[in-house]
């Protein structure tokens, strides 16, 4: 058991608080002489108010001190002589929540009501002395309270401070490394992709121009080209623009698919369900896994047909490739990065992944996506 389930709830701790100096003071009133008459009844009624309110001071501080402060000049003035212990603890909670105008005028106003009060019901006759050091004590536990609770205050807005301040340090590094990243990207692959591309180009263009059949797999190159300098360029403009650019996602599947079969495949497309918006972190997922998914078996599966289908639920998104290539249950491979990158993309976003040969022959891909937690 974690040491968090043995935390008291703040709204717990509050009513604990509360009933326990409403009982300090009911016991410091009962210990006195009075009778059953209706102007003790009243005093015993502000006594008991005056504890139970401080379970609100977290939430309406203000409202908690006005009404702490009446009941104890209240019950002063009914002739209890308690102290008035829950309006130091609703000071305490007013400064803490940052009142402190408001906080210091009504303690003002409750140590020039309680002498009167006192002096009303024929409480502290014993003279001018006592009243004096009654009236200091008082002040001084007034001071404390309003003391503690702007002190704590204070000590919270610096810890706020702080992590806001971590915060914006880490989102800074974050950003320097991104802008890194791009620059090496931009720096090792974006020549040596360009030069694929442009060789790929000319060798088909002057195929053509002689007039020969141009091989599918130069073709092949020449799309796979072009496509890993979108790719690419979209990869670095993510980077730098911090996802400014919109990101690839389910419009952009069929082009995938597509592209699947120009390359010699026969590829096809489902989607079930009735579509409708979903995350853009779940569309981009559904993006790459259906990606990485087709370059697998255009490079390793040496597969003849493949499906896509998407199957749209009111709480998840469904995706499951399937292809005819080679893979057999006896002869399953060892997942490389890009299953592992599918894997954690899909994990992160709290769903699940299965990547494993088919009984009949061939490969799947399964994947599925909630909705809710990824929104």
């Amino acid at each position: 058991m974690s040491m968090g389930q043995f935390r008291i709830r703040a709204d717990v701790r509050d009513w604990l608080i509360a009933v326990g100096v409403a009982t300090a003071l009911m016991v410091t009133g009962l210990s006195g002489q009075h009778s059953a008459t209706g102007l003790d009844l009243l005093g015993y009624v502000l006594l008991t108010v005056g504890g139970l309110a401080l379970a609100a001071g977290r939430r309406a501080p203000i409202a908690v001190l006005a009404v702490t402060a009446l009941c104890a000049v209240g019950y002063q003035a009914a002739g209890f002589d308690v102290a008035a212990v829950a309006f130091l603890f609703a000071v305490y909670a007013a400064m803490r929540a940052g009142h402190r105008l408001i906080t210091v005028a009504v303690s003002v106003a409750v140590l020039a009501s309680l002498p009167l009060a006192a002096l009303t019901s024929g409480l502290h006759d014993t003279g001018e002395a006592f009243a004096q050091a009654r009236g200091a004590l008082e002040i001084a536990w007034l001071i404390a309270a309003g003391a503690a609770g702007e002190a704590l205050r204070q000590a919270e807005q610096r810890a706020d401070e702080a992590e806001r301040t971590r915060e914006e340090t880490a989102r800074r590094r974050a950003d320097e490394e991104r802008l890194h990243i791009a620059r090496e990207l931009h720096d090792s692959l974006t020549h040596q992709i360009s030069v694929i591309k442009v060789q790929s180009e000319v060798a088909v263009h002057v195929a053509r121009k002689r007039g020969e059949t141009v091989p599918e797999a130069l073709l092949a190159i020449r799309e796979a080209g072009r496509e890993a300098s979108r790719e690419l360029r979209a990869t670095l403009e993510a980077l730098r623009d911090d996802d400014k650019s919109p990101p690839r996602g389910l419009d952009h599947i069929p082009e995938l698919v597509e592209r699947a079969g120009r390359g010699g495949l026969l590829a096809t497309l489902t989607i079930e369900g009735e579509r409708h918006d979903v995350p853009a972190a779940v569309g981009k997922t559904v993006y790459r896994v259906v990606q990485e998914s087709l370059t697998n078996i255009a490079r390793h599966a040496d597969a003849g047909t493949v499906s896509v289908r998407i199957g749209y639920r009111p709480d998840a998104l469904a995706i499951r490739v399937d292809d005819d290539g080679k893979a057999t249950p006896d002869s399953a491979p060892q997942p490389g990065i890009g299953l592992l990158g599918m894997r954690e993309r899909v994990t992160a976003l709290g769903g699940r992944l299965r990547a494993a040969p088919r009984s009949e022959g061939g490969f799947t891909v399964q994947a599925e996506l909630p909705l809710e937690r990824a929104s």
